[in-house]
Parts: structure tokens; sequence; C-alpha cells
């Protein structure tokens, strides 16, 4: 197969202001695979590095070592620290031979982010259900009231998620974990509380209180999918394919756990935003919303 490939760069219409700071600029990487027949697939790099990924520096010097010429033997033996090379060259190869995930022949359910802060009470809308607002990032408090004001605000039947990005202590979760358990109709689930190595407090919180906790960067990668469930964890997997590793490899772990997962954005292009979409009609739990945007 002949390989070529193409860095991209583009800004945010805003930025996205997390608990890791603030992200202006999403940038990644185009891999192409043409067979003999003239075929062509395309994939998509695009490292998340707060999230254990590889860096683009990384990806790039793979790419660069790479002949013009590449058999499906070279895409399968990319190692496991390269896990978006490997969704991205992965992707390719299965656009081989399969068409681009066509979002208008789907009923997908999409969620709308949040900005954090008080600008999320000004971006709800009436015709959407599921929301994700970022917390982790202002003071405590202040991000308790502004949340009493949203679910107040929400239209029947809507259901928030708050994602912190793994920035609380403890103590703050059990804080928000109480107030949001006056709430239960309108929060879906907290994501992601603790840091990834707290996993053994996210489990016992998980059986103390009443609203579900979804692990979000705890299960980053292929090898920490496994892991979790290994540790017992049976609650929301909040899975991003782009930066998980291997499609197919991610395709077998998921399908023979049955776990409850909901898939989720990188901020990715349209090409491995496709492969996604793809493998949530697969994997994901049909009853939650996707945690992409309305396209």
């Amino acid at each position: 197969m002949k390989f070529s490939y193409s860095s991209y760069s583009y800004s945010f219409k805003n930025p996205l202001v997390t608990y890791h700071g603030i992200w202006r600029t999403r940038e990644g990487i185009i891999v192409t695979l043409q067979d003999s027949t003239g075929s062509i697939g395309q994939g998509e790099i695009a490292p998340l590095q707060w999230f254990g990924t590889e860096t683009l520096e990384d990806a790039l010097a793979f790419c660069q070592k790479l002949p013009e010429e590449i058999t499906e033997n070279t895409v399968s033996q990319i190692p496991a620290f390269l896990p978006c090379c490997q969704f991205a060259f992965d992707s390719a190869l299965f656009h081989l031979s399969h068409s681009p995930v066509d979002e208008s022949n789907h009923k997908f359910s999409y969620t709308r982010l949040l900005s954090a802060g008080e600008r999320a009470l000004e971006q709800l809308s009436e015709d959407i259900m599921t929301y994700k607002w970022k917390i982790g990032v202002y003071p405590c408090q202040d991000e308790q009231n502004i949340f009493l004001d949203l679910v107040k605000s929400l239209s029947p039947g809507c259901k928030l998620r708050l994602d912190a990005n793994g920035g609380m202590t403890l103590q703050q979760t059990k804080k928000w974990l109480s107030l949001m358990e006056n709430y239960q109709q309108a929060v879906e689930y907290l994501e992601q509380p603790l840091p990834t190595q707290e996993l053994e407090e996210m489990l016992k919180l998980s059986k103390d209180y009443v609203i579900p906790i979804a692990l979000d960067e705890s299960v980053a990668g292929l090898g920490q999918i496994e892991d979790c469930y290994i540790k017992g964890w049976r609650g929301i997997y909040v899975i991003k394919p782009a930066i998980a590793g291997s499609v197919f490899k991610l395709s077998k772990i998921c399908l023979d756990l049955d776990i409850d997962i909901v898939v989720s954005t990188v901020f990715e292009t349209q090409i491995g935003r496709s492969m996604s979409l793809y493998l949530a009609q697969k994997l994901a739990n049909p009853q939650r919303a996707l945690g992409y945007p309305n396209p």
C-alpha cells in the first residue's frame, strides 16, 4: 500500500476550558493508504497528551520514519505507546473496504458541551436533551451555585453530565454527589471526579451514592479499560476511540467485557469521527447520548 500523511491545525471557535487548562487549537495528522486497486482509506492521529497518549511530535516522527510503501503487517506492529497512531492506521485500513458512516442514516442522539462557569446558563436550548458541563474549573461553591441555576433551567427530561476531568478532591466529590442526589432526575452522571490513581476511592463512591460515576481519563487506553474491569469497575466507561488504540482490539475488548459505554470525542475531524461513530454503533449503550456534538 502507498502511504502518505499531512498535518492539520485549526482553532476552536470557543476555547475549551477544563481543569487541565485552556485548549485553543486542535492539531493532528491525516494518514492516507492507497491499495493496488486505487482504493483510498484515511485515518486520523489526534493526540490528547494529558490523557496519556503520544505527543504530536512523537506521531510525526513515527510517520516520517515509515517508507512510502507499507503492508498490513506494518500496521499491526505499531507499538502500544502510540495509541493514536494505531487508531489512525487501523481506520485507514478499515476504510479501504468500508464506506464512511453516514450520520443521516442513523438515529444517534448527541450531547451539547456547555462552557465552564456562568456562560453555561446562556447556552441551553429546547431541542437539546443531554448536556455536558465542565466543573473543577472555578471555586467549588461558585460552581455549585451555577449548577442549581442550571438544573432549574433545564427542560423536562433533559440530562446533565458533569465532568471534573479528575480535578476534584475526595471531599469535594462527596459534596458534589450529596448535592446532586437532590436532583437525580436531572443528572445522568458525574464523570471522572478523582485522578486516575484513585480508582479504589471512586469504586467506593459508586457504591455509597445514588448518582452514577463515569470513568474517562481512567479508561483512556486499552490496557486501562481491561485493568479497571479487572479491579471491579462495572459502572460507565467514557471511551474516546481516537486515543484508545487499535480499532480492532478496542472492539473485541469492549464486546467481550459487555460494559456500559459512552463513545466520546477528542474534537477530531470528520475522518476520525466517522470511525468513532462506526464503533459507537457496535459498542455504545444506545440508551445514552454520544459524547459528540450534533453535526
